[in-house]
C-alpha cells in the first residue's frame, strides 16, 4: 500500500543553527622555538590547571609571520593537545600554515581588529563647531536566578547578575560587570573584551580564578583575609584589587 506524501505527518526539525558569542583564550606566539613554547605553556597551565583543563584555544601566528619566523604547525598542535588544551582555530597564518592546520582539523579564523592594516585617509575638517557626541547605548544586563553548576559556561554581552551560587568548575564571563549574590566558587571573568573598568562583586569569595580584562588571579594567589566574605574586585595600575564591601 503506497503512502500519499501529502498525508505524511510533518516532523519537527531535529536541529537549528544559531549565532552565538563565546570567549575563547587566544595563544599569541612571539617565538618559534617549540621547546620554549612548551615550557612556558606548561608553566601557565600549572598556575591554573582547572581553568585550562580541556579549554578551547585559538593560536595566533600574526606576530611570528610579521617577523618572518616559521613554525611547524604539526609540532605546535601536538604540544597544545599534549597539555590537554583543545585547538579550535588558527589566525594570522600564511596560506601554507592554514592548510597545515586544516589538515589537523583546525579551522581558520579571520582577524578582526581596529588596528588592522588598512588605507588611512586624511579628512580635512570643514566645520568649526564641534559635532554632538553620540548617545551612549544602554548596557544590557543578564539576570540569572538559578545556580550555575560545575561544567557550565555562561557568557553575557553586558553585565551579568547571578542571584545564586556559582559552583566549582563553572565559568561565568561578561563583557561588563559581574554580580554574584551568592558563593562564587568557580571562575569569573569580567571585561572579557578588554574593558578595564569592569568589576566583580560577590557575597562570598571562594573563586578558583578571577579575571578583569585579561588580568587574573587564581585561588592560590588570593589572600585569606578576603576569602569567604563580600568583596569587590577591580583593576588599578594593571593590578587586581580585592576590597571588602
Amino acid at each position: 500500500m503506497s503512502t500519499d506524501p501529502q498525508q505524511t505527518p510533518h516532523l519537527p526539525p531535529a536541529l537549528e543553527f544559531k549565532s552565538s558569542t563565546f570567549s575563547v583564550p587566544v595563544l599569541v606566539l612571539f617565538d618559534n622555538d617549540t621547546a620554549v613554547i612548551e615550557q612556558q605553556l606548561q608553566e601557565k597551565v600549572r598556575l591554573a590547571p582547572e581553568f585550562f583543563k580541556n579549554s578551547p584555544l585559538v593560536f595566533d601566528l600574526q606576530e611570528l609571520n610579521r617577523q618572518e619566523r616559521e613554525i611547524d604547525i604539526d609540532v605546535l598542535t601536538k604540544i597544545i593537545r599534549k597539555l590537554n588544551l583543545l585547538p579550535i582555530g588558527i589566525r594570522g597564518g600564511t596560506p601554507q600554515q592554514n592548510q597545515q592546520a586544516i589538515a589537523q582539523g583546525i579551522p581558520v579564523h579571520s582577524i578582526h581588529s581596529s588596528s588592522a592594516s588598512a588605507p588611512v585617509e586624511t579628512v580635512k575638517q570643514k566645520k568649526t563647531a564641534p559635532e554632538p557626541a553620540p548617545k551612549a547605548e544602554p548596557v544590557m544586563s543578564t539576570l540569572i536566578t538559578h545556580p550555575i553548576r560545575s561544567g557550565q559556561r555562561l557568557y553575557a554581552e553586558g553585565d551579568l547578575i547571578i542571584l545564586a551560587q556559582v559552583s566549582a568548575g563553572a565559568e561565568i564571563m561578561a563583557e561588563g560587570n559581574i554580580h554574584v549574590y551568592g558563593t562564587l566558587r568557580g571562575r569569573a571573568l569580567a571585561g572579557v573584551q578588554g574593558n578595564p573598568e569592569a568589576r566583580i562583586f560577590c557575597s562570598d569569595l571562594q573563586a578558583e580564578l578571577i579575571s578583569i580584562a585579561g588580568t587574573y588571579k587564581i585561588s592560590e594567589d588570593l589572600n585569606e583575609s578576603v576569602s569567604n566574605k563580600p568583596v569587590q574586585i577591580y583593576l588599578q595600575n594593571e593590578n587586581l584589587i580585592i576590597k571588602d564591601l
